[in-house]
């Protein structure tokens, strides 16, 4: 019989009690100096049902900003704050992984120490504008690192996990995905090195690997997840030949024994800024010995088919949860969900964040 979302699901030593996951959402609510606070910890508390909550994405660099009041995971005070968020979680039943983050181009100067210019794998400006926290400016021509300098880029990931360790979490998730960094060197749109870093797909791929190498390292691979976002156009993404791409990296990545591989689905949003079907989930699960997390739009019936087909063993849902923090209870009794308020999505204070209305 096929598992259903309401089915236990065994992710490496964690037994979890369902298959519907919080995906990692950006809030910006983060206090100064990029630390989580009590809201924070509160709004996490109340989804503690989800079977996994996996954090907003939380940066492991001070240059790996490009967002006004995201978290970060590179300091003690940043460490101390997310260990008030993984006590009220663990208080209220619920697991959680961090999304460890590093923005790579999709930043500005004004993020960066002394108004220097983003990080990326080549200097390959994005298209559009980034929110400073005061405007809308247009994003700048980022600075290519040089080989010299990725070992260090590495050891940023290696010191975050560290200290999500020490905060608390139950394992961590690396943020490969929606035109961040490491998918800025995966992907041949945004990666034209001509090092080991750059040219073919096992080339690109190299960072993808070495970064969850040395994650693993810290957590043991049982406790570490992955997420890719194969067809996503999202921060003026694309690569020639995306199946080639992420079959390697993914293929590459089974000998780690990873806890699961988080992939998004193309939404109608996507389509609708120039994405293509056919690279996702289901195409991609050959290449993939593990667990597979999806997410992009899933409802309970499309969730509970992606089960039933077998191309995914859990759905990460990111809106239903904003506006419904017993969302797995919601399910459970087909009621209605809140609407919601997508004025509050970032940045603010509890309206929107921590005010929705449970069912009872």
């Amino acid at each position: 019989m096929s598992p259903t979302l309401f089915s236990p699901i065994q992710l490496g030593p964690l037994a979890l009690p369902n298959r519907i996951f919080m995906a990692p959402l950006t809030r910006c609510r983060a206090s100064d100096g990029h630390v989580p606070n009590d809201l924070n910890a509160e709004y996490y508390a109340q989804r503690a049902t989800a079977g996994l909550m996996i954090s907003e994405a939380t940066s492991v660099s001070p240059g790996g900003y490009g967002y006004p009041a995201t978290p970060g995971i590179h300091t003690e005070e940043q460490m101390q704050g997310w260990r008030k968020v993984t006590s009220a979680v663990h208080a209220a039943g619920g697991h959680i992984f961090l999304q460890l983050w590093h923005v790579g181009r999709i930043s500005h100067p004004v993020f960066q120490r002394d108004g220097a210019l983003p990080v990326a794998p080549s200097d390959v400006k994005p298209k559009g504008q980034v929110f400073t926290g005061t405007a809308m400016e247009e994003y700048v021509t980022p600075r290519a690192l040089e080989t010299s300098e990725i070992p260090g880029i590495i050891g940023e990931y290696v010191h975050g996990a560290t200290l999500a360790k020490e905060a608390g979490f139950d394992g961590v998730e690396i943020h490969n995905a929606n035109g961040y960094l490491l998918d800025q060197f995966l992907r041949d749109g945004t990666n034209r090195r001509t090092d080991s870093y750059g040219g073919s797909a096992a080339n690109r791929s190299r960072l993808t690997l070495e970064v969850t190498e040395a994650v693993a390292g810290v957590w043991g691979a049982d406790r570490v997840g992955i997420r890719f976002s194969p067809a996503g156009v999202f921060n003026d993404m694309n690569d020639s030949n995306p199946m080639e791409t992420f079959g390697h990296v993914l293929r590459e990545l089974n000998r780690f024994g990873l806890a699961y591989a988080h992939i998004t689905q193309v939404t109608a949003q996507d389509i609708a800024h120039g994405a293509v079907e056919g690279v996702g989930p289901r195409e991609l699960k050959p290449f993939w010995n593990g667990n597979i997390v999806s997410a992009g739009g899933f409802t309970l019936a499309s969730g509970n088919q992606a089960l039933a087909e077998g191309w995914a063993d859990a759905i990460a849902f990111g809106v239903p949860f904003i506006a419904n923090p017993d969302l797995p209870e919601r399910f459970r009794r087909n009621a209605p969900l809140n609407t919601p308020e997508e004025s509050a999505f970032y940045g603010g204070t509890e309206k929107g964040y921590t005010d929705y209305p449970f069912l009872d």
